[in-house]
């Protein structure tokens, strides 16, 4: 069973394999779900899993749980995930096989988990490029210590002139539109390509990040710095003024960034995750 936790205990409780995933509820909910680094962690205790997952919830990351490849794949398919912790023994399943297919399939940083006398499957896990290794038992301090670790490098690596490895990009579609989160470019309804500024990019992946949903300016400024460099002495307001000339100079009818007075803007397409 997936259990797909949100920003709140609360939720955590709720996900022990009794639902699939938890709709939000509160706009501020969304808005803390777009910040959060979002950790998918694979393993068949369930014991382990709890464990983890809540220590991991209580150190302001998203958490979502799976007890095997299938679950895994179905995470992956629906949600965007910033790191699988993997384990390397599960019940019936090569883990192994797993990390590798995580490889060739996305850009998704891993960190295994094995044994303490498991070398073997660590230095095969390092071949086929996990991101890290972790081993049991371990401590809660170390496993948060890795996991931010590897997540500062991937977002690194996403800010850098070479892509990021692998054959899947991360992406966003929406209006016809397709906003690639790795590469950072944009591409139009007719398929060309729309050059932005980095202050152009980061906040219009913000807004495909939580689409749909009121965000003030402090809040935008604040999550489209996440994802690469600072917007500078540019102000929110103008980065939107030259995003929605780009939109309308394809199409004037759209319109994708709505101003709510005394609120903040809104992006108000239908958002597809990509890989």
């Amino acid at each position: 069973m997936i259990t797909f936790t949100g920003v709140h205990r609360a939720r955590w409780q709720l996900a022990h394999g009794r639902v699939a995933h938890v709709t939000p509820v509160h706009s501020s909910e969304l808005i803390m779900s777009a910040i959060q680094p979002h950790i998918l962690v694979v393993d068949d205790d369930p014991q382990m899993r709890e464990v983890i997952g809540d220590y991991l919830l209580e150190c302001d990351l998203r958490v979502s749980t799976a007890e095997g490849g299938a679950d895994m794949d179905r995470i992956l398919k629906d949600h965007v995930v910033d790191l699988v912790l993997l384990d390397l023994r599960l019940d019936g399943e090569d883990g192994l096989q797993l990390a590798r297919q995580l490889r060739e399939e996305t850009d998704v940083p891993v960190i295994i988990v094995t044994g303490k006398h498991d070398e073997a499957d660590r230095v095969m896990g390092l071949e086929i490029a996990a991101d890290d290794y972790v081993t049991k038992p371990f401590s809660n301090r170390e496993l948060l210590a890795r996991v931010r670790a590897v997540l500062r490098r991937y977002h690194g690596r996403q800010t850098g002139v070479t892509p990021a490895r692998g054959t899947k990009r991360r992406a966003y579609r929406f209006a016809g539109w397709e906003l690639n989160a790795l590469a950072r470019y944009l591409t139009d309804p007719h398929g060309q390509r729309v050059a932005l500024s980095n202050g152009e990019f980061n906040l219009l992946l913000a807004f495909c990040e939580a689409p749909q949903q009121v965000l003030s300016r402090d809040q935008l400024l604040d999550l489209s710095r996440l994802h690469g460099d600072e917007i500078y002495d540019r102000s929110i307001d103008v980065q939107i003024f030259r995003l929605r000339r780009k939109f309308s100079g394809v199409d004037a009818s759209k319109k994708l960034i709505r101003t709510e007075r005394g609120a903040g803007y809104i992006f108000a397409a239908q958002v597809e995750v990509l890989g």
